[in-house]
């Protein structure tokens, strides 16, 4: 039988079944002040899996690219036949990610290749925990996202202001800031039996000290069964393709991002955001311009850009930052795939972002420039472009309580962000 002991510990709350699934986390009793979610907004897409940064973002200009994927290579940019989109001479986007491309020539989606982890390890649990706790080799339980809220807190409460679009708290909003996990919000439902079944579970007359716990939480529950997401419309024609089915591999991404997207315009006070994309580990049958990973990069591409569009004008305060845990092996392998690499590519896309360009300290794919003769080379530190994008579109003032045994240096950041 389920029982408060079960369900409280460390102000932590958490809700199954029901078909909602979703995990709340509170702040307790003995909390300082509430926390007042402010207009600037950070969406954090986690690319789970190891995406191929080399075929997302293709170096046509180094051409030892394609000797190494004599299969795989996205062509160059041609007029003649398919082929990546030329960005500036040298990089060309997948066309699969054509949708993004009016935002990159807008000057508000930048892209940062090179990029990664100084740690070697090729393990996909390990390397996704480094990076969400943005602590190389080190077993932390914490995220860097939470340790953010938690070094910047501000007065008026919101039980919004993080926020994981699924079913499970990702580890980088792991910690002592109050954060949600909300799963699927269609079908009011859902939402009102989750209410239904706290009710039966806490008794807010006779225990003081879960008073004012309990009554955000079910003040939560009641702003998210307000907000009838069966019924969303999408503004600026914003499309994020079909949704309805929660099987459709669209689905898995476009539903939580166009749930975010009304989130946010609800004005529920959503500060840090989450959202998940697996699919990405393609040691075999990755494909070029066809395969695995274009019907993927198109999944991608469609949703980000559906969200760029419905958010209009918000976007002046939104930045969406993507990121992989590693990224593929330069040389393709026997299966026509791509095995766990190193260094690797992100993206950051809103209004305060210098888009309209690559940055990166480009490698080289030559196999004397190669990582362990094998991989693309790193050249940026990850926790460099989180730092600088927490400074300077968040306005963190003690960056270096939110990066442990890591200094933040702001000579190394590549000027992604306007200030």
């Amino acid at each position: 039988m389920a029982t408060r002991r079960i369900f409280l510990k460390d102000g932590a709350l958490a809700v199954v079944g029901l078909s909602m699934v979703p995990g709340f986390v509170y702040r307790t009793a003995l909390a300082a002040q509430p926390l007042l979610a402010k207009n600037k907004k950070l969406v954090v897409v986690f690319q789970r899996g190891g995406v191929d940064g080399l075929n997302m973002v293709v170096p046509f200009g180094d051409k030892h690219y394609y000797e190494h994927r004599p299969t795989i290579a996205v062509p160059a940019p041609s007029s003649e036949r398919p082929g990546a989109i030329d960005l500036d001479g040298f990089f060309g986007l997948h066309p699969a990610l054509e949708p993004l491309h009016e935002i990159y020539q807008r000057e508000e989606l930048a892209i940062v290749q090179a990029v990664g982890s100084p740690h070697d390890t090729r393990s996909h649990f390990d390397a996704q925990s480094y990076m969400e706790s943005a602590a190389p080799g080190s077993k932390r339980s914490d995220g860097w996202l939470n340790r953010y809220m938690h070094e910047n807190q501000h007065p008026e409460a919101t039980s919004f202001r993080g926020v994981a679009l699924g079913d499970v708290l990702p580890k980088t909003l792991e910690g002592p800031a109050p954060v949600l996990a909300v799963g699927d919000l269609t079908g009011s439902g859902k939402v009102l039996g989750a209410r239904s079944l706290f009710e039966s579970l806490y008794d807010r007359d006779t225990n003081s000290l879960l008073s004012g716990t309990s009554k955000e939480m079910f003040n939560a529950i009641d702003q998210l069964a307000e907000l009838n997401a069966a019924t969303y419309e999408p503004e600026n024609g914003a499309n994020y393709g079909n949704v309805d089915n929660a099987n459709n591999a669209n689905a898995q991404f476009g539903r939580p991002m166009r749930q975010l997207a009304q989130l946010i315009k609800a004005d529920l006070g959503v500060e840090i955001a989450f959202v998940d994309i697996g699919g990405w580990d393609t040691h075999r049958g990755q494909g070029s311009l066809e395969g695995r990973l274009p019907q993927r990069l198109q999944i991608f591409a469609t949703v980000l850009a559906a969200f760029y569009k419905d958010m209009g004008d918000r976007m002046d305060d939104i930045v969406v930052l993507t990121m992989s845990e590693f990224g593929r092996t330069a040389r393709e392998n026997g299966s026509a795939g791509t095995d766990h690499g190193k260094a690797n590519v992100m993206f950051a896309m809103g209004g305060g972002v210098k888009g309209g360009k690559v940055y990166t300290d480009w490698p080289g794919l030559a196999p004397e420039q190669l990582n362990e003769d094998r991989d693309l080379a790193m050249t940026t530190d990850f926790r460099d472009v989180f730092a600088e994008v927490i400074t300077g579109h968040m306005g963190a003032d003690r960056p270096d309580a939110i990066f442990p045994d890591f200094t933040v240096d702001k000579k190394r950041f590549k000027g992604l962000m306007h200030v």
